[in-house]
């Protein structure tokens, strides 16, 4: 499945737009990885010194690994086995958007293929509709869609194949996922599939450490905001290109509206990966923070990051 066809200027248009967003891209990494001291931190450590007010001293959380940045500065506040490697499930989702971003105009329209659908009651996108590309982007983070990402992944391929050549067709989205977040310098992250669905019951579709986490998602707020801003919202009504098709995206992040100054946020859950969840958000004015969790339950993520959040704005202006 591909996108609507574009002429021949549209393509030479769209070629030139790659190629200032991968200039800004590099520019952007470069800023990122530096505030976040090139992604580095230490393994298995229980907890980062403690902040002027101590917010963190009496947090306890379900999670196997966490961290809290402090993005302007690039300061852990708060750090729990952040270079551990561990399945991130569904946070593979913000990447694959992405390079979806990179790949295809956000206004162009896709068609969603024969397999799409679901049973009664269950939210979906039917076979056969026209769709903007956000709006298949925001449908397949909002609800976690692992279908979406196959729609996604598809309708980029052939676009991400004209510039790199090298990647396979029918697997372009995922390698430029893959060598997106080597850009990154993110040292333990890398997928096996666009969903971060697990492959087996002993086999994850991708992994990453909660700091490399933390390092995509601080990029992917700055890179791309208006790509995520669903993800901030209880849920959405969406429409198909021509107002005809409408789905109701009931946000997956139960959290959503307990986090004051919500920038994006993007849960996981599988069996092998248990509860994650990442999130951006303000503390102030333009002054964002990001929180993630990983290996927690599917309820306890939720309590989890609420508790870091808190903890967060304490550490940051002082107040509750």
């Amino acid at each position: 499945m591909e996108a609507e066809p574009i002429r021949s200027e549209e393509k030479t248009l769209r070629t030139a737009g790659i190629f200032v967003l991968a200039v800004a891209t590099v520019a952007l990494v470069v800023a990122v990885v530096a505030a976040f001291g090139g992604g580095m931190g230490s393994q298995g450590q229980a907890a980062a010194a403690p902040t002027p007010f101590d917010s963190f001293a009496d947090v306890r959380i379900k999670g196997k690994a966490a961290i809290v940045i402090d993005i302007p500065s690039g300061r852990t506040l708060y750090d729990k086995n952040s270079d551990v490697p561990l399945p991130i499930a569904s946070l593979t989702k913000a990447a694959l958007a992405l390079v979806v971003a990179e790949a295809l105009p956000l206004d162009s329209v896709i068609t969603i293929p024969y397999y799409a659908g679901g049973s009664t009651g269950e939210e979906h996108l039917s076979k056969g509709e026209k769709w903007r590309v956000q709006d298949v982007v925001d449908f397949t983070l909002v609800t976690s869609s692992n279908t979406g990402a196959k729609i996604l992944a598809e309708a980029t391929d052939s676009v991400i194949r004209e510039r790199y050549p090298e990647f396979p067709a029918g697997g372009a989205a995922l390698s430029r996922m893959n060598a997106l977040v080597k850009e990154l310098g993110l040292q333990y992250t890398y997928f096996l599939n666009v969903s971060g669905l697990d492959l087996s019951a002993t086999q994850a579709g991708s992994y990453g450490s909660a700091r490399d986490m933390a390092t995509l998602f601080a990029y992917a707020a700055s890179a791309q905001p208006s790509l995520f801003s669903g993800t901030a919202q209880n849920g959405l009504l969406l429409n198909d290109a021509y107002g005809n098709g409408r789905v109701t995206a009931s946000n997956t992040n139960d959290a959503q509206g307990a986090i004051p100054g919500l920038i994006m946020g993007k849960t996981g859950l599988t069996d092998l990966a248990g509860g994650n969840l990442a999130v951006v958000f303000d503390v102030g004015l333009a002054h964002p923070m990001v929180a993630v969790v990983l290996g927690s339950t599917e309820s306890g993520r939720f309590e989890d990051v609420q508790k870091l959040v808190v903890a967060a704005r304490k550490a940051i202006i002082g107040t509750d």
